[in-house]
């Protein structure tokens, strides 16, 4: 029987890393597989079965994709599919299958990370280390205050969690209102959203980029903000609108921002982010925990079997909503 051809999107460290991998090896046994860089997809994506997209930042796939003449099945190592997501794919019969669930507790820490780091002034502290300062200020609670997670999908439940679990008062934004959610207690309408944005401390941003939710944090929405609240992105960069954004901290809207992610990165040495004493920047990085790489080749590795064998794959995405669909 011939062997399914299975075509890997990956930096030249990438396929040294996987190469090694006891799963790929696996997989090597019974597939054809080629490594490949961006220069290189078109060439390997001819007569592919499969395609594993690991180098999830890359944006090659749609210029290759006319010389994908049998491909079936693409995956793609992160939550977010939208470098994948384009005309061509969503009108294909292409299954698309993402990495969900790797990342949900590794950010949900992340977030609380940043919320005590605002709270009880972490950062400040440090500046004042490297002065030798000995200056006493006063810090906040968290307990109790309350938080609106904006995208209710796994990483967001697990933000949800970790939240109220130190006390504090967590609500959602999703795609539709509802109330007595098992995580979130309510969920407001994210079309209305700035109807809600005043009342809470802290706003999360986990959402999936969509058509709908592309620039939804604007002007606008940080206008309605409490001037004491912090915003944090953990979702994605375009999820905001960054001149908006810092506009309305260099005018004392928000008391700060903790921002994992940006439309442009790495994030440019000239962005004024980098310098403002309230925002917190880190490149990319909220769910990458020691050993996330493994992870994202074992889920692969598990759905690779599935497909082998005809069953049903894991992490199906649903190319008109853009993301996984949840059960709730």
């Amino acid at each position: 029987m011939e062997k399914p051809v299975l075509a890997v999107l990956c930096g030249d460290d990438q396929a040294r890393e996987l190469a090694e991998s006891p799963a790929v090896q696996g997989i090597e046994s019974s597939a054809v597989v080629r490594y490949t860089g961006e220069a290189g997809l078109a060439d390997a994506l001819r007569d592919a079965d499969v395609l594993f997209v690991y180098d999830f930042l890359s944006r090659a796939v749609p210029d290759a994709w006319h010389a994908a003449n049998k491909l079936r099945w693409l995956h793609i190592a992160s939550a977010g599919v939208d470098p994948v997501m384009f005309p061509g794919m969503r009108d294909s019969d292409v299954v698309l299958t993402n990495s969900r669930g790797v990342f949900d507790d590794s950010i949900a820490e992340y977030v609380l990370g940043v919320i005590l780091t605002f709270a009880k002034d972490l950062h400040g502290s440090l500046d004042l280390q490297r002065e030798s300062r000995w200056q006493h200020r006063e810090s906040e609670r968290i307990a109790g205050r309350e938080v609106l997670v904006v995208g209710t999908g796994p990483i967001g439940r697990a933000i949800a969690r970790m939240l109220t679990a130190v006390g504090m008062t967590v609500s959602g934004a999703g795609r539709r209102a509802r109330e007595n959610d098992p995580d979130f207690g309510t969920v407001h309408a994210s079309a209305v959203l700035t109807d809600h944005l005043p009342a809470y401390d802290y706003v999360v941003a986990v959402a999936p980029l969509t058509g709908q939710t592309k620039g939804m944090f604007d002007s606008a929405a940080f206008a309605a903000m409490k001037r004491t609240a912090r915003f944090v992105n953990v979702g994605r960069g375009e999820l905001v609108v960054t001149a908006d954004l810092v506009g309305a901290l260099r005018a004392g809207e928000l008391a700060g921002a903790a921002l994992d992610v940006f439309d442009t990165e790495p994030l440019p040495p000239e962005s004024p982010l980098w310098t403002m004493k309230n925002v917190l920047v880190s490149p990319h990085m909220s769910g990458d925990f020691t050993g996330w790489r493994d992870t994202l080749v074992e889920v692969f590795a598990d759905n690779w079997s599935r497909w082998q064998t005809g069953a049903p794959l894991r992490n199906v995405v649903d190319k008109e909503l853009g993301y996984v669909p949840s059960d709730r």
